[in-house]
């Protein structure tokens, strides 16, 4: 069968406020989305107690994170851009030699450097450690494992809060606690029972997920986010970021992909979305981007996200990201003939590159799935040359407009 012998059929996006995704899509209703085409995947993926699908092909062990310490491995600590020099406040009661501390992941890596420090829009020290240490204790450990960390009397994180409590303020208490958990986490990376926990699980909490992506945010948009602000309405040159939330539940939950798929999004800004489905789903990331600042964002991202991923000894899929207008780009292009799935943040397109767009996708194979924040097909029925209306069929969906802030999202399924 030719690809498009029968009709691809698109699931356009329409703003529902206040609407969430049907938590029963599995009933065979209209809001299962591809039920029939995800029928075989479905049974062949593990099923978590909040409906969610498991890739069983799944490793998240980075491998290189537990055979030894990279000496050469670089990555922005948080003292980097938050600290005394960078005219932060500190913390905890402690003076301007007190202040430094350093924080061990779960692998062989060297810890991060922080200075217990506040500052507006800067990284919170206090609460960043604190958060790192609850992540390991839920994602690493079992429930006795995590019992010396995370018991509500004694456990490392209550002493952690207890002594930033604003009315204690217990520096010695929190240094103590903090060396504490290095000492605990270091000898259960040495003894391997970090990796073996890791080689037992299959998926990563979706806060987990998130809070990765902020920590390379925090460290490499954040302090210069204003780039971001030059561009103007009514180009194909605007920037615009989707939620970790909608990528999740669109990627995840309706379209069910796996490790050995290829992601490739297409106007990709400073790389969100693509290091979000390397992390959470472990597949091939590809991203093109033609804005200069929104570039050079993205290539800082895409090296802390490798080094954070090493840090936390968890093995991202591949990413990779291009610059310039992907309809000219020949490793984009041959990229989208290998997609499963493509993300194509279309809103504010102009409607030439929305055609030239229809135009790529006929390169496409069979079962490609796009996601698209604008239809691709014509208002009226009576359009000249809509090539969209001839190879796409039209269905709406709903999204919470919490996800997506007003925008609109579609699907495309080519079979």
């Amino acid at each position: 069968m030719g690809l498009f012998d029968k009709k691809p059929k698109i699931f356009q996006g329409v703003q529902a406020a206040r609407i969430r995704f049907d938590s029963d899509s599995g009933s065979g209703d209209d809001d299962d989305w591809l039920g029939a085409l995800n029928s075989r995947k479905r049974q062949k993926r593990g099923k978590l107690d909040d409906g969610r699908y498991v890739d069983p092909n799944r490793s998240l062990r980075h491998k290189k994170a537990f055979e030894h310490r990279i000496e050469g491995l670089r990555f922005i600590h948080a003292a980097d851009v938050a600290s005394l020099a960078l005219k932060c406040t500190p913390v905890l009661g402690a003076k301007e030699d007190e202040v430094a501390v350093r924080l061990q992941y779960p692998s062989l890596q060297r810890r991060e450097r922080y200075e217990l420090v506040w500052g507006k829009d800067k990284i919170d020290a206090v609460h960043s450690i604190i958060a790192v240490v609850q992540h390991v204790a839920d994602t690493y450990l079992t429930e006795d494992q995590a019992e010396p960390f995370t018991n509500h009397m004694t456990g490392i994180v209550r002493r952690l809060e207890k002594a930033s409590n604003h009315r204690v303020q217990d520096l010695a208490a929190f240094k103590e606690a903090l060396n504490e958990y290095n000492d605990r986490l270091w000898n259960l990376v040495k003894d391997g029972t970090i990796t073996r926990n890791l080689d037992g699980r299959k998926e990563l909490p979706r806060n987990f997920i998130a809070f990765i992506l902020e920590q390379v945010y925090d460290r490499t948009v954040a302090p210069k986010v204003e780039l971001l602000a030059k561009y103007e309405n009514g180009t194909d040159n605007v920037y615009g970021e989707l939620l970790h939330p909608f990528i999740s539940s669109i990627l995840v939950e309706k379209l069910q992909m796996t490790s050995d798929q290829v992601f490739v999004d297409l106007g990709s800004g400073v790389g969100n979305v693509v290091l979000q489905a390397a992390l959470e789903i472990g597949c091939e990331s590809w991203g093109c981007e033609m804005m200069e600042n929104a570039c050079n964002l993205a290539d800082a991202q895409v090296k802390e996200f490798s080094a954070r991923c090493l840090l936390w000894g968890i093995a991202p899929g591949k990413v990779r990201l291009e610059r310039g207008d992907f309809r000219k780009n020949s490793r984009v292009h041959d990229a989208l003939k290998r997609a499963d799935v493509i993300l194509v943040n279309n809103q504010a397109f102009t409607s030439q590159l929305n055609d030239d767009l229809v135009r790529m996708f006929l390169d496409l194979k069979s079962g490609c799935k796009i996601i698209s924040l604008k239809s691709f097909v014509h208002d009226h029925k009576s359009a000249s040359n809509d090539v969209g209306r001839t190879i796409l069929e039209v269905e709406d969906m709903t999204y919470p407009e919490d996800y997506l802030e007003g925008l609109q999202a579609g699907l495309l399924v080519s079979e």
